[in-house]
């Protein structure tokens, strides 16, 4: 009796691990998410219009992490940091998804976030441009 039960725990185990492993072999490849981090500063507006921008340095992509979010739920699901060149990528589950910057209004940031799709196997290419300074219309600190 004993020897019949050491088999049936045996047997589902053996059942589970087939289970897991099934549908660990079934899941979906995953896909990847790459693209530029643009980010301009001092975007400044006098009486003539729009000031010269300046362009980040490669120090300052660390400043700008983006996030990545479910884009039915908002959830975060993960978060890149773009290279000293600018570029970044990250891999993700097939799906949909939003592309925006982590800490928008607390560091000023004017940014559109960017909806995208995953597929298994293929790149999406989703490029970011964040502006940092005040908005049209606001005060800025640049003087002719």
């Amino acid at each position: 009796m004993l020897r019949s039960m050491f088999f049936k725990y045996l047997a589902s185990a053996f059942l589970i691990f087939l289970i897991a492993g099934t549908a660990w072999i079934e899941a979906a490849p995953l896909g990847f998410l790459e693209g530029h981090l643009k980010i301009i500063f001092g975007l400044a507006v006098g009486e003539s219009g729009e000031m010269p921008r300046a362009e980040g340095a490669p120090e300052s992509y660390a400043q700008y992490p983006l996030i990545i979010l479910s884009q039915a739920e908002r959830k975060e699901i993960a978060r890149v940091t773009a290279e000293r060149s600018g570029n970044y990528r990250v891999a993700l589950p097939p799906g949909n998804y939003v592309l925006d910057i982590q800490d928008r209004v607390a560091k000023h940031i004017r940014a559109a976030p960017q909806r995208f799709t995953v597929v298994s196997n293929q790149t999406v290419r989703v490029d970011m441009t964040i502006f940092i300074g005040p908005a049209k219309g606001q005060a800025s600190a640049y003087s002719h």
